[in-house]
């Protein structure tokens, strides 16, 4: 006589690979968001616009005819590096404390934990600095009007899109920021090669602006650097005069953020965690 063996019931279990995008934006916000680092750095950097704003708006008089919205994008130069740091921490902080080796397992498809966390740092930078910069020309605005030099808010040009284009820049920053991180794996050194890129180097260009004929390669290839890209992207050069045009300019900054999550990809997809 045979008797009947019940098999267990099959147990199906969700594959990671099922992973929507959605979810892993949604993760990535989760991690960024609860780091205490980034809303320092988020109000770091809003202290210092707002700050250099008012200082630059305070100093200026009305015989210099100076575009006031000069004073509430320039800050820039400063707070690039918190934006640069910030990208690079948010990815190095994981290395640091192995919790790298959860995300890759949550999302196996490396390609999309990088374009998550690049899309996630990229929005919030650019939405942040967006508020910052309308703050700041907010702060800034009594100032100008009592000098004769308000802001025109109903010339596009003239105040809304340098303001669009100085948040944007952030954004990159923060993005090559994120490419060092994954490339490097190293906190001291994504920041030392953000920090390399974005600010000591176009200061040693600066240099050989006045080392003759022979060394003006330099100083023309310099322009492609990306703080001096977003400055010709953000404050136009007239026509005729040397510099980058702002077709190029955006281009250049769209190489950088490319040339940088090529290369985040191509390390991330062949090298353990």
């Amino acid at each position: 006589m045979s008797t009947l063996t019940a098999s267990a019931p099959e147990t199906r279990t969700a594959s990671p690979y099922g992973l929507s995008f959605g979810h892993a934006l949604r993760s990535e916000w989760i991690k960024i968001a609860t780091l205490r680092s980034t809303w320092w750095s988020i109000g770091i950097t809003a202290l210092l616009t707002v700050g250099i704003a008012t200082l630059i708006a305070s100093t200026v008089s009305a015989a210099d005819q100076f575009p006031m919205i000069q004073a509430v994008v320039s800050p820039i130069q400063f707070t690039m590096l918190l934006a640069g740091i910030l990208g690079a921490i948010a990815v190095t902080g994981e290395y640091s404390t192995g919790m790298i080796r959860s995300t890759l397992a949550a999302v196996p498809v490396r390609g999309m934990v990088l374009a998550a966390k690049a899309v996630v740092l990229g929005a919030l930078l650019f939405v942040a600095s967006l508020v910052i910069f309308f703050a700041a020309a907010l702060v800034i605005t009594p100032i100008a009007e009592s000098k004769g030099l308000g802001l025109d808010w109903a010339d596009f040009d003239v105040t809304i899109r340098p303001i669009l284009l100085a948040s944007a820049a952030m954004a990159v920053f923060a993005l090559i920021g994120v490419a060092f991180g994954f490339i490097l794996r190293s906190g001291a050194g994504a920041i030392a090669a953000t920090v390399g890129l974005l600010f000591v180097l176009p200061i040693i260009s600066m240099t050989f602006n006045m080392a003759g004929d022979a060394w003006q390669w330099i100083a023309e290839a310099s322009r492609y650097l990306p703080m001096s890209a977003a400055q010709y992207a953000i404050n136009p050069v007239p026509e005729g005069v040397d510099g980058l045009s702002p077709e190029v300019a955006y281009l250049t900054l769209a190489g950088w953020v490319v040339a940088g999550m090529l290369g985040a990809w191509a390390v991330l997809r062949t090298r353990d965690a």
